[in-house]
């Protein structure tokens, strides 16, 4: 008899499930969107609540169009937003809205935690990572610092997605992955380094048992199961962090591979079997959702919403598919146009919130579809820049891209020769619903291990090749000094 799973992917305007078959075929699939409070300060928070009635909503409707499936549902894990913080009470209650990992207010409590450490170095050493705003400890000091009264309430502090486990089956738990995105984990030994978290002045009893993604947390309480339609017993895998989940869905599942994501932002994900390379903090290193193993990633901030920006506010209203013809058209380099992709500052490979974008390079002849390719190729070179970072890593022989962006051929030829790498499409572009399902699958046995689920459900429709690797090698020794030419005029710009 057929077995099934669901992934649920909680993401900051809204939670994606799927059904998914032990065939690796996807059955059926909800969503539904929400916004997040964005107050004054540089202030983003949510209601838990919110996340509850949403995921509850897709499931129950999942259940509800497939009957004769749902009783075959054997278990389901959710892929979170990382780092963002939900203060729970002794009795398991929220004390307040969830601080979220696009919230900026930290700032003064990052570099107290490097004061309190001794210097960057000291924080590297322990957590394996830079302390920056959108991390979890910051955020708990913030609350220690600023609602001394609601701190004395927590009792645990969890991630989005520990929540909607937590509210399923009534167990605090997270896991390795979004841990290691707390700057409270020790990413190489997998456990949270409680001597560090009390040096900055934080009780370690708050902080939650982590176990693998693929371990499992509990089983859906009887009356939540009846209410959502499922049968009684179903495991809740413990899922992961985003960016893990959404590289397990990509094919990210041995050794010497990676995936290129052009979304919103930007991110190179590669497979680690161990951290045996000097860790630097230029790229983030965090437990994989794949059992005991590692990722390093990198992320630019803007990247696909660079061409929504370009669309938007500067050319006319063309679409998609009218500035892919635009792009085709113009020759590599744009007519010698760069642009630096740095809308929104950058955060690898120069965590820099003062950083800005530019078109360099601009006359009277520059034309739309110049604009157009210019914002492309800077964008590619950012990658380019994340991509020789992770290199220093892991090894990146089988390499795939996924993304918005992946749905332009031309956009993932430019990015293919920028990286001189051969890139893999894949039939799937799910992203982390589909990995958190994997998870799910794997951890209950549905599929007997990640290489088994990927051969049943993933293949390749596109590789791309390099084709003119050696031009734009010319071009991205120009665009890396455009960041250190400027670095210091961006912050005089914005001090004035």
């Amino acid at each position: 008899m057929a077995e099934y799973c669901i992934g649920i992917d909680l993401g900051t305007s809204g939670v994606k499930c799927l059904l998914l078959g032990d065939d690796g075929v996807i059955v059926d699939s909800a969503s539904e969107k929400y916004t997040p409070d964005f107050g004054a300060n540089g202030h983003v928070e949510q209601d838990p609540s919110v996340w509850w009635d949403k995921t509850f909503s897709c499931v129950k409707a999942l259940a509800g169009k497939n009957p004769q499936i749902s009783a075959n549902i054997k278990a389901l894990a959710v892929s979170g937003q990382m780092h963002s913080s939900v203060f729970l009470d002794k009795d398991g209650g929220v004390i307040r809205p969830a601080i979220l990992w696009n919230d900026t207010r930290t700032t003064p409590q990052t570099k107290e935690i490097y004061e309190i450490a001794g210097s960057v170095e000291n924080v590297l050493s322990e957590v394996y990572n830079l302390a920056l705003e959108g991390f979890t400890l910051p955020k708990i000091l913030w609350l220690k610092e600023n609602e001394p009264d609601n701190f004395k309430k927590v009792s645990s502090v969890i991630m989005p997605k520990d929540y909607i486990n937590y509210r399923l089956t009534g167990n605090v738990y997270t896991d390795y992955s979004d841990a290691a995105g707390t700057l409270a984990f020790d990413v190489k030994n997998r456990r949270f380094n409680e001597s560090f978290v009390e040096k900055i002045g934080i009780p370690k009893e708050i902080l939650p048992k982590a176990i693998e993604s693929t371990g499992t947390v509990g089983v859906i309480s009887a009356q939540t199961a009846s209410e959502l339609g499922l049968p009684h017993g179903v495991k809740v895998i413990a899922g992961g962090a985003d960016n893990s989940c959404a590289a397990i869905g990509n094919g990210v599942v041995s050794s010497n591979s990676a995936v290129v994501s052009v979304g919103t932002s930007g991110t190179v994900v590669a497979f680690l079997d161990d951290i045996k390379s000097k860790v630097t903090g230029a790229v983030h290193l965090f437990n994989y959702s794949y059992p005991n193993s590692f990722y390093a990633m990198g992320c630019m901030l803007s990247a696909g919403e660079c061409l929504n920006w370009l669309t938007r506010e500067i050319l006319t209203g063309e679409s998609f598919d009218e500035l892919n013809e635009l792009v085709a058209k113009t020759p590599i380099g744009s007519n010698h146009l760069l642009f630096a992709p740095y809308l929104f500052g950058e955060r690898c490979p120069h965590t820099d919130p003062s950083a800005r974008g530019i078109f360099f390079g601009l006359s009277s002849l520059t034309k739309k579809g110049e604009m157009a390719r210019a914002v492309m190729e800077g964008v590619a070179f950012g990658l380019k820049d994340m991509f020789n970072l992770v290199l220093d890593f892991a090894s990146m022989d089988e390499v795939y891209i996924t993304g918005g962006g992946a749905k332009s051929p031309v956009w993932s030829q430019i990015i293919c020769d920028v990286l001189n790498v051969p890139l893999k499409l894949l039939n799937i572009s799910e992203g982390p619903a589909f990995g958190a399902a994997l998870i799910a699958g794997v951890g209950a046995g549905v599929f007997p291990s990640f290489a088994d689920a990927k051969e049943k459900s993933m293949r390749v429709i596109k590789t791309y090749t390099p084709q003119n690797p050696e031009k734009y090698a010319e071009y991205y020794k120009v665009f890396q000094k455009l960041y250190t030419t400027n670095k210091s005029l961006y912050q005089e710009l914005l001090s004035l």
